[in-house]
């Protein structure tokens, strides 16, 4: 269990059973702050998740997205990618960024899928992090959205806003996701990080946060942050629902 020691960060004077309490009650806001919170890499398999979670680094969703249908097509399975020429996986990934080392981590991860398990993808943390181009992170987007086994997925939002949170003071991926696992119950963690990754992307910005079109506000440490004025912050706003987020929060619509 995370003791006092390792959990730093806190508001200060603030016990662990109030930290717990806050965290619960800022993970119940976000849930109904973004009902539409979900894993947006397209995939209809593990294996498909797992590849393109790989393209998603340094990349967008969107982009990882537009690529995948034609190299799933091409792909179909691990077998199929196993026996794929690289320089044809780096045309098709190529506008993903990083391609290269990018298609030789899936050649890896087909090859290793295939003479290890089969060509079906494990279902364990201990194994997935042992594939080429999985690290902790991977395998809980996959294990949490393809096997509904409850991850945390420590991606540069969360890591960002649990920080802003006052939960923890922690960079380390690997302690991040400790902390979280302590305080938000089980069988909301995969859910949890969705729903952070989009407060992340719509409201807590990196450079600028929303503050004051927030509805977090009350109870975040780092008000203040970005600007505190209601109709100044919901210019910061972004996505689809940038209405319903402002009334969320009670401030008027940008």
């Amino acid at each position: 269990m995370t003791t006092e020691a390792t959990r730093p960060g806190r508001r200060s004077g603030e016990t662990p059973l109030a930290l717990t309490r806050r965290a619960r009650k800022m993970a119940r806001i976000l849930a109904e702050t973004h009902p539409d919170a979900h894993c947006e890499l397209d995939f209809r398999n593990p294996f498909e998740l797992a590849v393109a979670t790989i393209l998603s680094a340094q990349s967008t969703d969107v982009r990882v997205n537009l690529t995948t249908p034609a190299l799933f097509d091409r792909y179909p399975d691990a077998r199929a990618m196993a026996g794929a020429e690289i320089a044809d996986l780096e045309e098709m990934i190529r506008s993903t960024g990083f391609f290269r080392n990018k298609a030789k981590s899936l050649l890896g991860l087909a090859t290793a899928v295939v003479t290890r398990y089969d060509g079906e993808l494990p279902r364990t943390m201990a194994e997935l992090v042992e594939l080429p181009g999985i690290g902790r992170k991977t395998a809980n987007v996959i294990l949490g959205n393809a096997f509904g086994v409850p991850g945390v997925t420590v991606d540069t939002h969360l890591a960002r806003l649990v920080g802003r949170f006052g939960w923890t003071t922690h960079t380390d991926p690997v302690k991040i996701e400790r902390v979280v696992d302590d305080l938000i119950p089980r069988k909301d963690w995969t859910m949890f990080s969705h729903r952070v990754i989009f407060h992340g992307r719509r409201v807590c910005h990196a450079r600028k946060p929303a503050c004051g079109a927030c509805t977090l506000a009350r109870l975040c440490p780092s008000f203040g942050t970005g600007p505190a004025d209601p109709v100044q912050a919901a210019r910061l706003l972004k996505g689809p629902r940038v209405a319903e987020l402002a009334a969320a929060a009670g401030v008027p619509a940008p």
